[in-house]
């Protein structure tokens, strides 16, 4: 055994990796699978690190269009994955922006809006009483609570009603 073999790595076990100039750059659709193996990416942000990657934009254009009818490229599973991991901790701003940075379809965030506007409150509300709790006596403290709020992307007349303590508006 030489000095630079690994040890109980025989020459049996196979070839050592050619790091060399010769080594064939992955399809595509590989390297997109081994993005999406990582994590959820839409379908424009996939488009973007392909490209970037200097694959033409045909083989991107044939490769995406062959993950998506397998369903493996999909802006619905990136927009619920997002709201299902972070809608807890972020107002409807703050999730809006973290989609249009992942590149999801507008309408599909436009969609996602109207359906986290009913919750906005709710939210706002669970995430104050998690950090404070109790209404601000202050106008210094009123103003750190919404500062908090704020953000973390809540609207400002929701983060004005949580912090003075009223009642969320649609209960009545």
């Amino acid at each position: 055994m030489q000095a630079n073999d690994a040890p109980g790595r025989s020459h049996a076990d196979g070839p050592t990796p050619d790091t060399g100039a010769g080594e064939q750059r992955p399809s595509a659709q590989s390297q997109a699978v081994k993005w999406l193996a990582q994590r959820e990416l839409a379908q424009q942000a996939l488009q973007t690190k392909l490209q970037a990657q200097g694959y033409a934009p045909e083989e991107v254009e044939t490769a995406l269009g062959q993950l998506k009818a397998k369903g493996l490229v999909s802006d619905e599973r990136v927009v619920e994955t997002l709201v299902n991991r972070r809608a807890g901790k972020l107002g409807a701003s703050r999730l809006r922006q973290e989609m249009q940075a992942k590149g999801v379809d507008p309408d599909l965030v436009a969609q996602t809006m109207a359906d986290l506007q009913d919750t906005e409150f709710a939210r706002a509300r669970a995430v104050w009483a998690k950090k404070f709790g109790q209404v601000a006596t202050s106008s210094a403290e009123r103003g750190k609570q919404a500062r908090f709020l704020a953000t973390r992307g809540f609207a400002a007349d929701v983060v004005r009603q949580v912090v003075s303590g009223l009642p969320d508006p649609d209960e009545n």
